[in-house]
């Protein structure tokens, strides 16, 4: 968390801009940042998930009932090259790259809206980021310190201290929640339409004569894609930088451990998301029986278990195949986030200054002919 000597002066609300370029209001400055952070990370994403695309797929038929017995992973990489070498990147269309550019920028952008909103409204701190995550941390979780900005003393503050715990428990919960099913919006059409291709799709959503809305916000298996990408979401955003700032070795924090960290994570949270992964194929599987159908989530569990007990839901070839889908992209995530994205964010500010004050008609001036302007920091904290 910022300590009092983080925050900005009061007479400024913010740091001097050194260039003497008009500065903008405080929630232009935000929505920038904001903007920025969701177009680094879509970008990011958009390019990893394409260039692993054969790991995908492999994935994919790992964690659907396609392939049984032993030697799944061979079975699966057989289906994935069945058609050519370059057969993975053929199911991948504009609309697929589209949707993991959105996927991953609408990922960042609504974990960062909801963050900041939820935290506002509950009275708490936003969730560590950038340099915050190296700095020694406190000794209580984000949020969870008195109004002074110290810990929680004895006394009256410690009902308050309490209270402000319990908040920011209920904000850290939620806004992934929130987060995740807003991606899903996004990239559960999209991830269908890579499993089936597009025109079996199609055939599917005749055969399910879905409403609109339905068919073009949700698609088959919605609700195992939301409970995966809460999990991710949490990985990413809420279990690396806190547990990081908070356990690991203050002395052997950077930007290399903190990579090598996330990564570490993305392996260990993959053997709970495989479990909804491999919901959510078999889902599909489920759905795209008998022509197409609405799939009776509890009928593909109970079916699903007692044809191949817990093995339907989790094996160590199914996880394997999983980090190898996930890890690059997912587990190098925190490490993007909070050690690349903040390089750029002054050159972002400088810029949106200059296009600022170049756009701008004119200056107004106070008394004795100083300019007015109102200044904003450039702190990732004062973003948020």
């Amino acid at each position: 968390m910022s300590s009092p000597a983080d925050e900005p002066s009061a007479n400024a609300g913010g740091i001097d801009d050194d260039d003497g370029r008009e500065a903008m209001s405080s929630e232009l400055g935000a929505s920038i940042l904001v903007a920025y952070r969701s177009i680094g990370l879509g970008t990011f994403g958009a390019a990893m998930r394409f260039a692993g695309m054969p790991l995908e797929k492999i994935a994919l038929f790992m964690n659907s009932s396609q392939v049984t017995g032993s030697n799944q992973f061979a079975q699966s990489i057989r289906l994935t090259f069945r058609e050519g070498p370059l057969a993975p990147y053929r199911v991948v269309g504009p609309a697929s790259l589209v949707a993991w550019f959105m996927a991953y920028s609408v990922m960042g952008m609504s974990f960062q809206f909801f963050d900041r909103v939820l935290s506002a409204g509950l009275g708490v701190d936003p969730v560590w980021y950038g340099r915050e995550v190296m700095d020694p941390p406190t000794t209580l979780p984000p949020g969870a310190r008195g109004e002074d900005g110290e810990d929680g003393d004895d006394g009256d503050a410690t009902g308050d201290t309490s209270s402000r715990r319990a908040r920011t428990v209920a904000k850290t919960i939620l806004a992934p929640v929130l987060a995740a099913s807003l991606e899903s919006v996004v990239a559960n059409r999209a991830e269908v339409q890579r499993y089936f291709g597009p025109p079996r799709l199609a055939e599917l959503e005749a055969r399910l004569g879905w409403n609109p809305i339905s068919r073009y916000l949700f698609a088959p298996a919605y609700g195992a894609n939301v409970a995966r990408n809460v999990i991710m979401c949490n990985t990413s955003f809420i279990l690396t930088p806190i547990t990081y700032k908070l356990y690991f070795p203050q002395e052997r924090k950077s930007q290399g451990s903190l990579f090598c960290y996330g990564m570490g994570m993305n392996f260990a949270m993959n053997a709970v998301a495989i479990t909804q992964q491999a919901l959510w194929g078999r889902c599909l599987d489920y759905a795209a029986q008998n022509g197409g159908r609405n799939i009776d989530y509890g009928e593909v569990i109970r079916t699903s278990l007692k044809k191949e007990g817990f093995a339907a839901f989790f094996t160590v070839p199914k996880w394997f195949s999983r980090i190898l889908m996930n890890a690059p992209v997912q587990g190098s995530l925190p490490w993007f986030y909070n050690n690349v994205l903040p390089l750029g964010e002054e050159s972002v500010f400088k810029f949106a200054r200059w296009a600022s004050s170049s756009s701008s008609p004119s200056t107004s001036y106070g008394p004795g002919g100083k300019k007015q302007t109102g200044i904003i920091s450039c702190e990732s904290r004062e973003m948020q």
